[in-house]
């Protein structure tokens, strides 16, 4: 089973009791242009403020128009997940994942970034469209749930002195919310991030503190493909520390045409931790290097492959 098709089952129970994560209507306020690839969308409505987040890449499942236009209307209450199995074809409520980028429940005010990207899929479709009113729905931690929903990666081991961040455009949300974070931090760890995004224009200014170093890469600029500038950053950019684990040995890989690349690091301590995101492939090919030629402990990576080149995914 993938790692996406377990946490649709696990956001779509819907017990007596408050759950981890909880449907909420939200509409859109209004939009900011980030970049010519990028574009933020504030959503607000009174379920903003029931919503929590508990990391700085928590993912959400958002509900977009069905084909016919009609906006998304499944249940809150009871089982939403049956009831979109059994919408007919021209009613199917599509689904993706997101980054909550920013969450103000005082305000009732969420931000969630989009990669821009023709009208290709229902989500980047919405986007290209979309005008102040438009409602979605959304699948987010509930805060009135006091356990951990779990829906977030970023878990550094105590003990870290140096991560490494590599992401491609559908990370940047997240990587810029992990430095955020970190520059808040009052003995913070040396950090490199290194972010792939398409066009030097969308080399954004971020917020981070001063053991921190982001270097942007731009496909068009460096005339490179998807994947291209992470498998870079990892192979010849990044700073990676020089103490080894014993060898790996046989590397079970995940096949990607069925699922996508999904593992979190489990170190409880360790002074250097890697955080990965972005196409899969590319993911797998940094994990191959990272584990194989390098290695490095995997308990201390984080590895996901967001999104697969030329298929789309929920």
């Amino acid at each position: 089973m993938s790692v996406a098709t377990t946490l649709v089952q696990a956001l779509g129970k819907q017990p007596s009791k408050p759950a981890g994560y909880q449907l909420f209507d939200i509409r859109l306020k209004h939009s900011i242009a980030l970049s010519p690839s990028l574009m933020r969308f504030v959503f607000s409505g009174s379920d903003v403020g029931l919503m929590r987040t508990l990391g700085p890449d928590q993912r959400v499942k958002l509900f977009f128009p069905a084909a016919n236009g009609t906006a998304p209307n499944l249940p809150k209450q009871g089982d939403w997940q049956a009831a979109r199995r059994n919408l007919s074809p021209d009613l199917a409520v599509p689904m993706r994942t997101y980054t909550i980028r920013n969450l103000r429940p005082q305000t009732c005010e969420l931000d969630i970034d989009f990669v821009l990207h023709g009208e290709s899929g229902p989500a980047s479709r919405w986007a290209a469209h979309a005008k102040p009113g438009d409602r979605l729905q959304i699948v987010a931690p509930d805060a009135a749930f006091d356990a951990d929903p779990g829906g977030y990666e970023w878990l550094p081991p105590d003990g870290v002195r140096q991560v490494l961040l590599i992401g491609d455009e559908t990370a940047l949300p997240a990587i810029a919310a992990i430095l955020e974070q970190l520059a808040l931090h009052p003995d913070p760890p040396r950090v490199q991030a290194f972010i792939e995004v398409p066009e030097e224009s969308d080399c954004l200014p971020l917020v981070c503190g001063h053991s921190a170093k982001v270097h942007w890469l731009p496909r068009a600029s460096l005339g490179k493909q998807h994947g291209d500038g992470m498998t870079l950053a990892a192979r010849e950019l990044a700073s990676l520390p020089l103490i080894r684990t014993q060898p790996a040995g046989e590397l079970e890989e995940p096949d990607l045409t069925r699922q996508l690349l999904w593992e979190r690091a489990s170190a409880k301590q360790s002074e250097f931790y890697a955080w990965v995101a972005g196409e899969s492939a590319a993911v797998m090919t940094i994990r191959r290097f990272f584990i194989n030629e390098c290695g490095l402990d995997r308990k201390a990576l984080t590895l996901m492959g967001y999104w697969k080149l030329g298929r789309s995914l929920d």
